[in-house]
């Protein structure tokens, strides 16, 4: 497997390698908490591994900062794309398909809210661009949402029955937003698991803390809402580590006592809200605690060799590197620096 893996992905595997070899370090980052202005976080950015990424004509701006960071991304994407075979070809699709999910979600709650499309398309991830995007701006209805944007797409495999037989104008978007990932995390398991070795061990581990991270989340969420439990219980993605009677009892929780009762019967993620009692001053967030997990878990895939969850971990890394900057940039330019360091660090340096 090892030598058939080096023949046809190899040098991909070694790119990528690469590639996560040159995201900023924690010393990059003491500089970047340092920086006064956003001409200083340009120039800083500029001095290491993402070179001259902006053009002289943008002004410094927070804005500016992302979009270019966003298009190194997708360069690099495209890059192992465009030299990828099957079966890592579909793989790295599947990479995509979130930030798929979440441009249509973006541009159905801006056709909810009467907002600009123009302006919302700006905004959506370039990774998740695919041909028939733009055409939520000519939709009126939930029929019309369908054929245009979600039956005739490539996240059309995510549409669940019971969105189809609801109103998508007059849906929660987030009750969408999460059943589209529920599937697609499902599906995302099924395909790695069929690819075996050890893709499907390291892509099971990751998949399912994602999955479990989403039910726990979507859990201490709808209890701010009426949500039913039978309604909850459709967002929870089914392939993660947390069995099926640990989710029932988060879709029944009263509080988030209850929902900490659950998760501490399956470690670490009790201890996810024991980390948010500690921080005092309430900058962590719970989402933030499965960021620092997931973080170290996307660094550990990188100590075994010859499978695809190298691709997904780097992608996912970059990701995260990029909301640090977005997240430092903002505080720098809002004067808010005593919030700069609340960032999620990446254990690079091991």
């Amino acid at each position: 497997m090892s030598m058939y893996f080096n023949t046809e992905w190899g040098y991909l595997e070694a790119i990528t390698r690469g590639f996560k070899n040159g995201m900023l370090k924690h010393s990059d980052y003491l500089n970047l908490v340092q920086c006064e202005s956003l001409e200083d976080v340009m120039i800083s950015i500029q001095g290491t591994d993402y070179g001259n990424i902006f053009t002289g004509d943008n002004q410094p701006s927070v804005d500016v900062i992302e979009v270019s960071l966003r298009d190194r991304l997708l360069q690099q994407y495209n890059y192992i794309r465009g030299h990828a075979t099957e079966p890592l070809t579909t793989f790295l699709e599947y990479i995509r398909y979130p930030h798929m999910i979440d441009n249509v979600t973006l541009l159905i709650a801006g056709l909810n809210n009467r907002r600009s499309m123009k302006r919302l398309m700006k905004m959506c991830h370039p990774l998740g661009f695919f041909d028939s995007l733009a055409a939520i701006e000519v939709a009126s209805n939930s029929a019309e949402l369908f054929d245009m944007v979600l039956i005739d797409t490539p996240i059309a495999k995510f549409v669940a029955p019971e969105l189809i037989s609801q109103n998508l104008l007059s849906n929660d978007v987030e009750v969408v937003r999460a059943t589209l990932y529920r599937y697609y995390l499902e599906h995302f398991y099924a395909y790695c698991m069929s690819l075996g070795g050890t893709t499907a061990t390291v892509m099971a581990d990751l998949l399912a803390f994602d999955a479990d991270r989403r039910s726990i989340t979507i859990a201490v969420n709808a209890l701010q809402s009426d949500m039913r439990p039978d309604e909850r219980m459709r967002m929870f993605p089914s392939c993660g580590h947390l069995p099926r009677v640990a989710l029932h009892g988060m879709a029944t929780a009263p509080d988030t006592e209850r929902i900490r009762e659950i998760c501490n019967a399956f470690d670490p993620y009790g201890k996810m809200f024991d980390n948010i009692e500690r921080d005092v001053d309430g900058m962590i967030t719970l989402e933030d605690r499965f960021l620092m997990v997931e973080a170290k878990k996307n660094v550990q895939s990188y100590m075994q060799q010859f499978h695809f969850g190298v691709f997904y971990s780097f992608i996912r890394l970059k990701q995260l590197e990029c909301r640090n900057i977005v997240w430092i940039s903002e505080c720098i330019s809002q004067r808010q620096t005593e919030r700069i360091n609340a960032f999620i660090p990446i254990p690079l340096d091991w």
